[in-house]
């Protein structure tokens, strides 16, 4: 596996590399960017060689979701989640991003409520004010070394004005796997309050050994008429750029009226990201995605020991993922001193907790998808940027 080659992507219209001097003072030529979350090696062996075929084919005229996609989502989800869908069930929208977008145009009106528990990943809150809805804010409970659910808190926070919560599972940025208890309590949570659930699950292949992932649509089968799914290859063989990704509607009632919209806005997959997630969904990826989950894992461990030995910085345990929740409100400084001690001194560039909602005001995140040699000298830096409270 080539998840330590040096992949330069600086020049290659790259978000994460190519936009963080932009964003964050934090030049491409000698800093880190470890903010935007795709990965820094290239996607599986698989992945590539369907790319390879479709190139010597040399025609891209528009395209189908033929069997061969559908038959893949259906034996990943089968295969690495226990989790049985039914091919038309499978909707293909323009990435994650675009579906959450889908479902409060569909199923909200402006002034109406989504529900969100913070801190979680910045565009479930972006996606919800530039549609013209109101977000409510319900925060995670902290609870030791992760964050739990605090339901009594969040029903107390409901106007009335909610329509739908949009939920993540695993949890960004904390990493946190939902137990499945823990989901059936949400999901009841929204029937009881008349909400639409939207399960955002991009991360599901990204868990550590001892964890296990659970999809809601296994845990709470029961409110399948009240969920939609949504999934990507995206963040787990770094396509993210492919734009494509799948609502997985069981309810045919849900899923006509997706349909509906979806062919209202004359949506079209991408011929390259159906390629991709057909190889991607494979037995081949599937090797890949767990050698991957290993060097996160060897990433994720050099990383924490590295930052938590700098007094008053604490990185979160991390259950899944590959970024890293960091709090620095014990070092006293203030979150501006902070930032520019790791843009400036450290030259990093990374995710701004506050951007993540309530909870947030203390936290950077750190994307470690990276070579493990990124992560050893983004541990140098922090710990001479931070070397006073030594």
């Amino acid at each position: 596996m080539s998840f330590n080659t040096p992949i330069d992507r600086r020049g290659t219209n790259s978000t994460k590399w190519d936009k963080m001097e932009k964003l964050y003072g934090v030049s491409p030529d000698d800093g880190l960017a470890m903010w935007t979350a795709d990965s820094d090696y290239q996607t599986a062996p698989c992945v590539i060689e369907a790319v390879i075929g479709a190139a010597e084919h040399g025609v891209f005229g528009y395209g189908v979701e033929d069997d061969a996609y559908r038959n893949a989502i259906q034996w990943w989800m089968q295969t690495r989640h226990n989790w049985s869908i039914e091919k038309d069930w499978i909707l293909t929208v323009q990435g994650l991003g675009n579906g959450i977008a889908l479902c409060l145009d569909v199923w909200t009106d402006p002034g109406d409520a989504a529900v969100i528990f913070t801190p979680v990943y910045h565009e479930f809150a972006l996606k919800i004010k530039k549609a013209g809805r109101v977000v409510t804010e319900c925060p995670l409970a902290r609870e030791g070394d992760t964050y739990g659910l605090d339901l009594q808190d969040a029903q107390s926070r409901l106007t009335g004005k909610e329509k739908i919560l949009i939920w993540c599972s695993p949890q960004n940025p904390s990493g946190r796997v939902w137990s499945p208890q823990e989901l059936r309590d949400l999901s009841a949570f929204a029937r009881k309050n008349g909400l639409l659930l939207v399960s955002d699950e991009i991360h599901h292949d990204l868990v550590f050994p001892g964890n296990t992932f659970v999809p809601i649509a296994t845990a709470a089968p029961e409110d399948a008429d009240n969920t939609v799914y949504l999934t990507a290859a995206s963040k787990t063989f770094n396509i993210a750029g492919q734009r494509t990704g799948n609502m997985i509607i069981a309810d045919p009632d849900l899923r006509a009226a997706m349909r509906k919209r979806l062919s209202t806005l004359d949506y079209q997959p991408s011929v390259l990201g159906i390629t991709m997630i057909t190889a991607a969904y494979s037995a081949q990826g599937a090797v890949w995605a767990d050698a991957q989950v290993a060097h996160l894992k060897t990433n994720c461990d050099i990383f924490n020991a590295g930052i938590n030995a700098i007094p008053g910085v604490w990185s979160m345990p991390l259950q899944s993922t590959y970024l890293a929740w960091v709090d620095f409100s014990a070092t006293g400084m203030t979150y501006q001193e902070v930032a520019s001690r790791i843009q400036g001194s450290a030259k990093i560039a990374v995710s701004h907790g506050p951007t993540f909602g309530k909870g947030g005001e203390t936290f950077m995140r750190f994307n470690l998808a990276t070579q493990t040699a990124t992560v050893e000298e983004a541990v140098r830096r922090m710990q001479l940027a931070f070397a006073d409270l030594q």
